[in-house]
C-alpha cells in the first residue's frame, strides 16, 4: 500500500502542488504542533487549525445542513477574511478549512487565499460550481486542496443534497481535478442512506481510479433545520466504518482520514482538545461548525487570539465536552449542551434564531465514543501520525 500511495502523491499532482503540500502542510505542521503544545502547556487556548464558513450561500439543499441557506445571504468580507488568517498565522496556523454554504460562490475567494502563500487551505465543496476555470486558479495558486463531497451514489446523492445530478456533478468536479493535476479530497458524512454505498472497497478503488488522493469519512449528525434523524448511525454503524477505515489504510493507495480516533481507538473532539474552533459567515466564534453559538465575534478590533484565549465560553465549553464524553456532547447530550448555550451572553449564531429549539428537539444517539470497542489503527503509519500530527489522520498531539 504505502509504496503506491507515496507514487500516486508524488507523481500524479503537478510537482509545485506536490512542493506546496510538502512545505505548507507536512513540514509547517511539525512547527504548528510544537507552538500548539507549548501554548497548552502555558494554559493558552488557541487551536492548531482554524475552519472558516466564508458564506452561507449554497446551490443545494442538504439533509443535516447547520448553515442557513435560505434566509438572507451572510459572508465575510474579504478583508475580514484576510484579517483572520493574518492573524492566526502569527500565532503559527498555517493550515484553514474554507467552508459555507458553498465557498465556490464567496466572491474574491482566491484573491485573499493568494495572499496567503505560506498557508495550506483546504477548500470544501459539493463540486457541481467547480469548473475548469476555477481548477485552473487552484493549480495557479498551489496551495490549495478541493476536497469533494459525495454522499452517495445517484439516486441517494440527489436526496441527500436536495439537487438533482449531483453526483454526476461531483463526478465531473473530480475529472477538473484530475485533469489539472490537483491535489485532490473526497468528503463523505455516513449516513444510514449511504453507507452500503460508500463504505466499501469498490468505492474506495473507484477514487483511486479517479485520481482521488485522500478521503475523509465523517458521521453523520442530526443538526439544523432538517435535522433527517432517521440517517443518524447506530453504534454497530458507527463500530462498521471504524472497522472498515481500519482495514482499508493497511490496503488502499489513498489516504483514508477521520477526525473521531487516536492512534488506539480512542474517541476525540477536536473543539473539547482545543485542536480546531469555527469562524463563521458573521465573524462568530463558535466550538465546532454545527454547535452555532458563540459569545465572541472576530472583527470587533480585536486580534482573534485575544477573543478565543479569554473565552470564558470556549473554555467552558471544552470543559463540559470533557467532562461529559470523549466522543461528540452534541450527539450525544443535546440536552446537556443546550442548558450550558442558555447561558447569558451566549448567542445563536444560526441566523435562525431557532437552534436552541433544534437542540431542544433533538435526541440522544450514539457518536464515536464507543467504550468496550476501541478498535487500534493497524497499519503503522496511520499510527505514527495520529501520535505527532494533528490534521487529515484525526491526530490531537
Amino acid at each position: 500500500m504505502l509504496p503506491q500511495l507515496l507514487k500516486r502523491m508524488i507523481t500524479e499532482p503537478a510537482p509545485r502542488l506536490v512542493w506546496k503540500f510538502a512545505w505548507n502542510f507536512g513540514a509547517r505542521s511539525t512547527w504548528t504542533m510544537a507552538r500548539f503544545r507549548r501554548r497548552r502547556r502555558r494554559g493558552e487556548n488557541f487551536p492548531a487549525v482554524m475552519f472558516i464558513s466564508v458564506t452561507t450561500r449554497c446551490n443545494l439543499r442538504c439533509q443535516g445542513c447547520w448553515v442557513s441557506v435560505d434566509g438572507e445571504p451572510k459572508s465575510l468580507g474579504p478583508g475580514q477574511l484576510d484579517r483572520i488568517i493574518a492573524q492566526c498565522k502569527r500565532r503559527g496556523v498555517h493550515f484553514f478549512g474554507i467552508l459555507g454554504g458553498e465557498p465556490l460562490l464567496y466572491e474574491g475567494l482566491w484573491d485573499v487565499l493568494g495572499r496567503h502563500g505560506d498557508c495550506y487551505f483546504q477548500v470544501f465543496t459539493n463540486g457541481t460550481l467547480l469548473t475548469d476555470d476555477t481548477a485552473r486558479r487552484m493549480r495557479a495558486l498551489g496551495n490549495v486542496t478541493p476536497l469533494v463531497s459525495i454522499e452517495g451514489l445517484e439516486r441517494t446523492s440527489d436526496e441527500r443534497r436536495g439537487g438533482s445530478g449531483v453526483y454526476a456533478g461531483a463526478i465531473e468536479a473530480l475529472a477538473r481535478c484530475r485533469e489539472n493535476r490537483l491535489l485532490t479530497g473526497v468528503a463523505t458524512s455516513v449516513c444510514r442512506s449511504n453507507i452500503d454505498e460508500l463504505v466499501t472497497r469498490r468505492f474506495v478503488e473507484a477514487l483511486i481510479d479517479r485520481g482521488v488522493h485522500y478521503l475523509w469519512y465523517y458521521i453523520y449528525r442530526p443538526v439544523g433545520p432538517n435535522p433527517t434523524p432517521e440517517l443518524a448511525l447506530s453504534r454497530e454503524q458507527i463500530l462498521r466504518l471504524r472497522r472498515f477505515m481500519v482495514d482499508a489504510r493497511t490496503w488502499a493507495p489513498i489516504l483514508i482520514v477521520d477526525a473521531y480516533w487516536d492512534a488506539d481507538g480512542r474517541a476525540l473532539c477536536p473543539a473539547a482538545q482545543t485542536v480546531s474552533f469555527h469562524v463563521n459567515p458573521w465573524g462568530d466564534i463558535e466550538p465546532c461548525p454545527p454547535i452555532q453559538f458563540a459569545a465572541e465575534a472576530a472583527g470587533n478590533g480585536r486580534d482573534i487570539y485575544t477573543l478565543i484565549n479569554d473565552s470564558t465560553f470556549l473554555t467552558d465549553f471544552q470543559r463540559l465536552a470533557a467532562e461529559t464524553t470523549p466522543g461528540c456532547i452534541l450527539i450525544e447530550r443535546p440536552d446537556l449542551l443546550r442548558r450550558f448555550v442558555a447561558r447569558p451572553g451566549v448567542r445563536d449564531t444560526s441566523g435562525r434564531g431557532t437552534a436552541l429549539d433544534e437542540l431542544a428537539a433533538a435526541e440522544s444517539r450514539p457518536s464515536q465514543h464507543l467504550p468496550g470497542d476501541e478498535i487500534p489503527e493497524r497499519h503503522w503509519m496511520y499510527r505514527f501520525a495520529k501520535r505527532h500530527w494533528y490534521f487529515g489522520f484525526g491526530a490531537y498531539g
